[in-house]
């Protein structure tokens, strides 16, 4: 990433432990695991639209 922008995110502690889980059994940082999902979200999205 060329461009980086800092946010805060408030999560509800259910869907951030379930995060927290997906990104441990993965072996990447909670960072990095919600990037990845929501990049492949935006890669499907984009692939739809180009159909």
């Amino acid at each position: 990433m060329d461009d980086e922008k800092r946010i805060t995110l408030r999560l509800p502690s259910d869907l951030h432990a379930w995060l927290a889980a997906r990104a441990k059994s993965a072996r990447r940082s909670l960072n990095s695991e919600i990037l990845h999902r929501l990049e492949s979200e935006r890669d499907a999205a984009v692939a739809d639209a180009a159909r």
